[in-house]
């Protein structure tokens, strides 16, 4: 698919798309921009993003909600793997499984999970995750499977 902009989606690598999503600033609303989150930092096999914890994130307990992080999680492997991916390939997530370290407060500061690709086969990719709060401490951590497929014309 190739945008107003030129940008051909079907001749970039992954970490290509990536960047020229980043660089967008007409992008399609996503999740990232539902939860505040940037995009610090991206690299072959290699992603960072961050996001600073609100009220509205709160569980019933007053904490962030789990789920938050676990998006954090999927969003930082996810892209990851993409960012390895050759041309006309996309992938999705098969499964995540996610640790929980310790309860994050909603005004507890930026959070910044980083995910790094740890395999990348023809037909499935693993990676690992982990967020860390200002402080430097370790709140979650979390592998994924991702399934990796060809893209059709």
């Amino acid at each position: 698919m190739t945008e107003d902009t030129g940008f051909d989606f079907a001749t970039a690598t992954g970490l290509e798309v990536l960047r020229h999503i980043e660089s967008t600033q007409s992008r399609r609303p996503n999740i990232g921009e539902l939860l505040g989150l940037s995009i610090d930092s991206l690299a072959e096999g290699r992603v960072v993003m961050s996001l600073e914890p609100r009220e509205l994130f709160a569980n019933q307990l007053g904490t962030m909600h789990g789920g938050i992080s676990a998006t954090l999680l999927d969003s930082v492997m996810g892209c990851a793997v993409h960012s390895s991916l050759p041309a006309a390939t996309s992938y999705t997530t098969l499964e995540l499984k996610v640790n929980y370290i310790r309860p994050v407060p909603t005004t507890g500061g930026r959070l910044t999970g980083i995910g790094n690709v740890v395999h990348l086969g023809r037909r499935s990719a693993t990676a690992e995750g982990r967020i860390t709060n200002e402080e430097g401490k370790l709140v979650a951590h979390a592998t994924t499977t991702c399934m990796v497929f060809p893209v059709s014309a």
